[in-house]
């Protein structure tokens, strides 16, 4: 592997795993947090409705790596494609990030803003429960795929 692809590589990996880490880390800390602020400030200080506004700006700013991510996926494991380096889990989970991580960026996430944008009853419709459990859905999926990935990288570059 010649220098700068093997800088790239590195470069790469270290970028999956923080947004892999960015990504857990909003499911399982900060939303946990977020929602139960009851627990954490002693008294009902904000609706769920409030708190669901908080979360989803934390969403919105994480979109932001998400779609970093989408194109370094795109260009790295195209390169890599094009390069004769190809193996189907590979790509498929590349796949799998582009696919998942569009979806939550320009489907799941704007509908859900939109929904809250249209005041705190339409956050407990039917419709809104839907969206919101098909975004979970697809960012679990999406972060599946990125360890996927980030083994199937490292697997190769240790060769």
């Amino acid at each position: 592997m010649k220098k700068p692809f093997r800088i790239a590589t590195m470069a790469y990996l270290i970028w999956l795993g923080a947004i892999l880490g960015a990504v857990l880390y909003a499911g399982a800390v900060v939303a946990p947090v977020i929602f139960h602020s009851a627990y954490w400030l002693g008294s009902e200080v904000l609706t769920r409705y409030q708190e669901g506004l908080i979360m989803t700006r934390n969403f919105v700013l994480l979109s932001y790596g998400i779609t970093v991510t989408l194109i370094a996926v795109f260009l790295y494991e195209g390169y890599k494609y094009k390069m004769g380096e190809r193996d189907k889990l590979t790509s498929v989970a590349a796949l799998l990030v582009i696919m998942t991580g569009a979806m939550f960026n320009w489907y799941y996430l704007p509908d859900i803003v939109t929904m809250q944008m249209a005041g705190e009853e339409m956050t407990r419709s039917a419709a809104f429960a839907a969206t919101h459990k098909g975004s979970e859905l697809d960012f679990k999926i999406f972060a599946v795929a990125i360890v996927v990935l980030m083994i199937q990288n490292m697997r190769k570059a240790c060769k």
